[in-house]
C-alpha cells in the first residue's frame, strides 16, 4: 500500500492529478474542486484500491479526508467512486455534521449518491462520529470542537432532549453549541438556556 506521494504536479484533469516522482508518474484520483497547480509540489495522502483488471490512487489533503473515506467505501453501495463523489461536495467536518444529524439530503447531493445510500452512510457510519469531532456548525467559522471532553454527553443529552421536544438534530446541535458551559453546568441548565435559541 502506498501511504502518501510527494512530488510534482504533472498533469491536472477535472478528477485526477498526475504526481512525478523519482521518474515515474502517479495517477492519484482526487475529490473534483481540488486547486491543484501544474508544477507545484506536494505531499498527497493516499488509499490504494486493487480489483481484478485495475489498480487505483485514491488522494486527499490530510489525513483526515482519507480516513473518512476509508470509512465511506465500508458502506454498502457507496464504493471510492462515491465516497470521493461525497467528498467533493462536504468538507469532513460538514460530513461528520450531516451524519450526526442524520441530514439524508446534505449527503444525497452528491453526484450518484441517492437517498437510499445516504440513509444508508448515516446508518452505518452514525457510530463513528463523535460530537467532539465535529469543530463547527455548518456555514459558521470554524475553529475549536464545539463539543468537547466531559462536557460532550451532557451536551448530547440536552439535544437528545430537544429533538424528544420535536426540534430538529441540526437546529438542538446549533442552540446547544452556543449555550456557555462551566464545570458546573448541569444538562438541564444547557437545556433551558438552548429553549432560548430556539424560539
Amino acid at each position: 500500500m502506498i501511504a502518501y506521494v510527494i512530488g510534482i504536479v504533472a498533469e491536472v484533469s477535472e478528477d485526477s492529478i498526475i504526481v512525478e516522482n523519482n521518474g515515474m508518474g502517479f495517477r492519484i484520483r482526487v475529490p473534483y474542486g481540488y486547486a491543484f497547480k501544474q508544477g507545484e509540489q506536494l505531499k498527497i495522502h493516499t488509499y490504494t484500491y486493487v480489483k481484478e483488471d485495475a489498480f487505483l490512487l485514491y488522494g486527499f489533503d490530510t489525513k483526515d479526508q482519507l480516513e473518512l473515506f476509508q470509512k465511506l467505501i465500508t458502506v454498502n453501495g457507496v464504493g471510492p467512486k462515491g465516497a470521493l463523489s461525497i467528498l467533493s461536495i462536504l468538507s469532513t467536518n460538514d460530513l461528520r455534521f450531516a451524519i450526526y444529524s442524520q441530514d439524508i439530503a446534505a449527503i444525497a447531493k452528491a453526484p450518484g449518491i441517492g437517498k437510499k445510500t445516504a440513509e444508508r452512510v448515516i446508518l452505518d457510519l452514525k457510530d463513528k462520529v463523535s460530537l467532539s469531532d465535529i469543530t463547527a456548525i455548518p456555514g459558521e467559522s470554524e475553529g475549536a470542537p464545539i463539543f468537547t471532553g466531559d462536557m460532550d454527553v451532557i451536551k448530547k443529552e440536552a439535544v437528545d432532549a430537544l429533538t424528544a421536544l420535536g426540534y430538529g438534530i441540526s437546529d438542538a446541535a446549533k442552540a446547544v453549541s452556543q449555550v456557555p458551559i462551566s464545570e458546573d453546568t448541569t444538562t438541564e441548565d444547557i437545556l433551558k438556556q438552548a429553549l432560548r435559541y430556539m424560539v
